[in-house]
This record gives structure tokens, C-alpha cells and sequence, in this order.
């Protein structure tokens, strides 16, 4: 019998990538897209399409007749007028989902949280699972609503539900449409717009192997348990210097002190944002590059078999794909 998956979220970077993963693997795919949604990312798929949002009364019914679930979607975020937007898409949406997944019998649901929900530890501490920041120490009210959207899937396990939480890292690579905040680094860097940097750090994965996390998650991941899906810790120094040597443009050679863009996105996101301009630089996202967020993702290596394909090459095929579809 073939297994049918229902996706969330599919418009999307991750998603995107888990479609088209999905299709390959032999299984059909039924995805809910808000009516609004860019479809280029889905363009030409042999799938099913709905359309629809989270937060729906009718949801049961667009699930019914599907086995698994992969609840993808999130509204990302980093600017503070974002915030209810950020509480009803994340926190209620899930909520939303997991209980129409209930009534619509699905077998098992793979939740996508992030490890914006777990947090960081003591500065250039690399963390893993077991770690978690208090609620109150998240910076940013995407982080808070990403830990509040896990305690549903936690409190959906309780309640009979069989549930495996995945916590992506920072995925670079193709479909990246929106751009992603990693993507528009390096889109910056292409565009020469990134005169300097500030000294932080990121793990790194490949959005395709985020994808094979999901699907081994769902083959071999045990009820209730995060894992992390990531890769390589890189300083934002050594990621620059990466995208120098397979662009051949200089990386920057500046650091900026802290203060200077946290002045400017204080200027923009509460003097000019009221005005109707649209802020360049979020408050929170300076905030997050005081230190380091490195991440220890050995429990999906072992426990899934994760793949660590070379960044490189990630970063060269988000290159490729921003430079092809007319982004840089």
C-alpha cells in the first residue's frame, strides 16, 4: 500500500525539499497551502493540493484519508509587530493541526520545531537535546513561540498521540524562495551589500538532509524524542570566507561592533516602522548574534543515521539556485 503524507508548510524552504524527497521515496503527498501562498516551489509535482491554513475548522476533513503527517509550516518571523501573527501561526496553528490529526486518525506526525525552542547555552557552549533555555531567556518572540508550539506536540504525546520532534538547525540550499535570514546572507555577500559582519556563529545543514531527517525521523525516531538536525558549527567569518572561495568575491574583513546595528534596527523597527517603512534589520535577530548558536546534532546521526553532506556543496547549490532564479 502506498503511504500517503500530508504536508504543511510545503511552499516552503524545508518543505519544499521535502516533497520532492517524499515523491522520490514512493509515497503520495497531499499539501495544504494558504490560498495566498507562492506555489513555484511546487510547480509541476505530481501532488495533491488543498487549500487552507491551520487555523481552519474544516481541517479534519482536508486530512482525512492521509496516514502520516509532517507538520512543516511556521510563520518565521524576527520583527516585533510580528508577534500575534507569530502566537496564532505557530502556537495555535499547531495546536490546530495536531488535533484534527487526532479525529482524522493519522498513524504518526513528524512536528518540525527548531532549535530556536531549545536555546543556547553558556557563550561558544555547543548543546544538544537534553539542553533548555528558560522560556523567558528565548530572544525574540519567534524562539518563545517555537517552545509554546513544542509544549503542544509534548502535550499531544501525553494524550495518545505518536509524535517525533525534529529540530532543524540553520538549512542552506535550492528552493530557498523567500529567502530564509541564512539565505539572505548570502545573498548580501553576492549582491557586495555586506561591507562587514558581526562575530557570531551558526550550525549548518544542508536542506536536503533536514528533509532525510524528517523521513528517518518518521521510519526510526521514537515517540516523543527531539533530535536535532545539523551539521557543522561555522562563525559567520569562516561562512563568508567559505562563500569567497567559491564565488572568488572578497569576504568581509570588518566586524561590527554590537551596538551599532542594534542602534539601527531600534531606529527602524520603532521610529520608522509606525511610519510604513519597512525595517531592514530586526531587533531580535541582533540580539541573537551575541553569541555563538552551535548545536551537537550526534543523537540524529547515530540514533536516525542523519546524513552530514559537505556544505560546500549546499552552499554552492543555494548559490546556483539564487543566481538562476533571478535573486542575485
Amino acid at each position: 500500500m502506498t503511504i500517503k503524507a500530508f504536508v504543511t508548510g510545503g511552499t516552503g524552504f524545508i518543505g519544499a525539499n521535502l516533497v520532492r524527497l517524499l515523491l522520490k521515496e514512493g509515497y503520495e503527498v497531499r499539501a495544504l497551502v494558504r490560498p495566498q501562498s507562492n506555489l513555484d516551489n511546487l510547480k509541476n509535482l505530481d501532488i495533491e493540493i488543498v487549500k487552507g491554513d491551520l487555523n481552519d475548522i474544516n481541517l479534519v476533513e482536508k486530512i482525512r484519508g492521509c496516514h502520516v503527517l509532517f507538520h512543516v509550516a511556521a510563520h518565521y518571523s524576527l520583527y516585533q509587530a510580528d508577534k500575534d501573527k507569530l502566537y496564532e501561526s505557530n502556537v495555535l496553528g499547531t495546536r490546530s493541526i495536531l488535533n484534527a490529526a487526532k479525529q482524522a486518525n493519522i498513524e504518526r506526525i513528524v512536528y518540525t520545531s527548531s532549535v530556536a525552542a531549545i536555546g543556547v547555552g553558556k557563550p561558544g557552549e555547543i548543546v544538544n537535546e537534553s539542553h533548555q533555555s528558560p522560556v523567558n531567556k528565548l530572544v525574540g518572540h519567534y524562539k518563545k513561540s517555537k517552545y509554546w508550539a513544542e509544549q503542544e506536540a509534548k502535550k499531544a504525546i501525553i494524550n495518545g498521540q505518536d509524535i517525533v520532534i525534529v529540530n532543524p538547525s540553520t538549512p542552506i540550499g535550492p528552493l530557498d524562495i523567500k529567502p530564509t535570514p541564512t539565505g539572505d546572507i548570502i545573498l548580501r555577500f553576492l549582491r557586495r551589500q555586506m561591507p562587514a559582519y558581526v562575530n557570531t556563529g551558526l550550525n549548518i545543514i544542508d536542506v536536503r538532509d533536514v528533509a532525510q531527517g524528517h523521513l528517518l525521523a518518521l521510519k526510526k525516531g521514537m515517540i516523543g524524542e527531539r533530535y536535532i538536525l545539523g551539521n557543522k558549527n561555522l562563525s559567520l567569518k569562516a561562512l563568508l570566507e567559505q562563500l569567497s572561495l567559491l564565488t572568488g568575491l572578497k569576504a568581509p574583513q570588518q566586524t561590527l561592533p554590537l551596538w551599532l546595528p542594534l542602534t539601527v534596527a531600534w531606529m527602524e523597527e520603532t521610529l520608522f516602522s509606525p511610519l510604513g517603512k519597512k525595517p531592514s534589520i530586526p531587533i531580535d535577530g541582533v540580539k541573537m548574534s551575541k553569541q555563538p548558536m552551535y548545536y551537537d546534532p550526534s543523537k540524529a546521526i547515530n540514533q536516525l543515521g542523519l546524513p552530514s553532506s559537505p556544505i560546500e556543496i549546499a552552499l554552492k547549490d543555494a548559490i546556483d539556485w539564487f543566481s538562476n532564479n533571478g535573486y542575485a
